[in-house]
């Protein structure tokens, strides 16, 4: 694709080039001179004289624009540099004025039909791939290096526990726990509990043993933690052999302390807020906190994976996806093409309206901000070129025009005197 800066370079060379063919045609003129006042050739006389005075005013005209010519600073010179700021207040006041009218700019925007165009243009699988690789390769990464990752953690953790914070969890168990309250749900959730217990209790006797004899003193030589082990292994087995009759003291005990947590769960404010806190106070946690800033990293390491695939990258194919079907709705949806195209004609235009003056006086402090000499070499490499042709045209017609002169001034001296 071909940067501002070759093109700049293609501009210059053109310019340079005209510049080059107006002085040659200046340069014939001063030679076609030099052979008429060697030869005496009268006619050829005129002709170079006046396609050189010719040639000579139009360069300093067009010089005049942009500089002083040769350096001189001649009066009304270097027109564009030094009226700068009158140029761009006048600018203004013309765009504003003249550009930004209502009647004109609904005309346009009725034969331009923007919302069918738009629809047209993005339906096209080349143009949403176009849209989606500006979205996906410049926006996307752009918007990723500008925000700094410690204030999207930040806004993560803060909204979490707003949202946590609104969360009443005290209802939820509530609501979850209910069921245990009906049936024999409950029952059998604590038996299938107190069965799991005791598996682990059998399991980890080895484990029991160990734990005791670390705790028992060094000179017991051993003797006390074989029945020390036995008598805690043997209490809770039985208490848990005990604790799965339903029929038993414990068993009626556990049932009692279940249906008491139950309905302070479901009936008492405190214990709800004493729930809510609980969860609250684990989400605060610092192993919760790094989970959380956790996130932010994963979700913009994947971003990043998949943008770098180029076009297999899935964001782009879902963006290109989207705007292709947006693109096909809107051609089918007249309704909404009616609304668009409403929209840009009535508010988005009376927005524009209402500010004219301010882009006008936009317009206005933006040329007047720029500097003066860079304005000029901006314009003459723009139009520079175009103006070389009122030099080589200020060369011919001049020199035609001596020509005429020389004729009248001869038939005048042969017919007349």
């Amino acid at each position: 694709m071909e940067t501002i800066i070759d093109q700049d370079i293609v501009k210059m060379q053109a310019l340079k080039r005209m510049k080059r063919n107006a002085l040659a045609l200046l340069g014939v003129a001063v030679l076609l001179f030099i052979i008429a006042i060697y030869f005496k050739i009268p006619m050829l006389q005129a002709f170079s004289e006046a396609a050189m005075v010719g040639g000579i005013a139009d360069w300093f005209a067009v010089v005049a624009l942009f500089r002083h010519p040769m350096g001189i600073p001649i009066w009304h010179t270097a027109i564009i540099p030094t009226k700068k700021n009158e140029i761009g207040e006048n600018l203004g006041n013309f765009v504003s004025e003249e550009f930004l009218n209502r009647e004109k700019l609904e005309i346009k925007l009725d034969e331009f039909n923007f919302a069918t165009k738009a629809s047209d243009w993005l339906s096209q699988e080349e143009n949403a791939n176009k849209f989606a690789d500006v979205i996906a390769l410049n926006i996307i990464p752009g918007v990723l290096k500008t925000i700094k990752d410690e204030d999207i953690k930040r806004f993560i953790q803060v909204q979490f526990k707003e949202k946590l914070e609104a969360i009443n969890f005290g209802d939820w168990v509530a609501l979850a726990l209910e069921p245990l309250q009906k049936g024999n749900v409950k029952d059998q959730l604590l038996t299938n509990l107190l069965e799991v217990m005791s598996a682990e209790l059998s399991d980890n006797k080895d484990l029991i043993r160990k734990k005791v004899k670390q705790s028992t003193p060094f000179l017991s030589f051993g003797l006390a933690d074989k029945s020390i082990s036995e008598g805690i292994f043997n209490g809770l087995q039985e208490f848990l052999d005990e604790a799965k009759n339903p029929e038993s003291a414990v068993r009626i005990k556990i049932d009692e302390y279940i249906s008491d947590f139950l309905n302070k769960v479901k009936n008492s404010e405190e214990m709800r807020i004493k729930i809510n806190n609980l969860i609250v106070g684990f989400a605060g946690k610092k192993e919760v906190q790094d989970y959380i800033n956790g996130i932010w990293d994963e979700i913009k390491l994947s971003i990043t994976n998949d943008l770098e695939k180029g076009e297999e990258s899935s964001i782009r194919k879902n963006i290109s996806g989207l705007i292709q079907n947006f693109g096909n709705g809107l051609k089918e949806d007249s309704i909404m093409v009616d609304k668009i195209n409403k929209f840009i004609k009535n508010d988005l235009l009376s927005v524009l309206l209402n500010n004219k003056k301010v882009i006008g006086d936009l317009i206005s402090s933006t040329v007047k901000s720029w500097d003066g000499k860079e304005v000029s070499e901006k314009l003459e490499l723009e139009i520079g070129k175009d103006l070389q042709y009122i030099r080589i045209n200020g060369t011919l017609v001049g020199g035609f025009i001596g020509l005429i002169i020389y004729g009248v001034e001869w038939m005048y001296h042969y017919f007349v005197m």
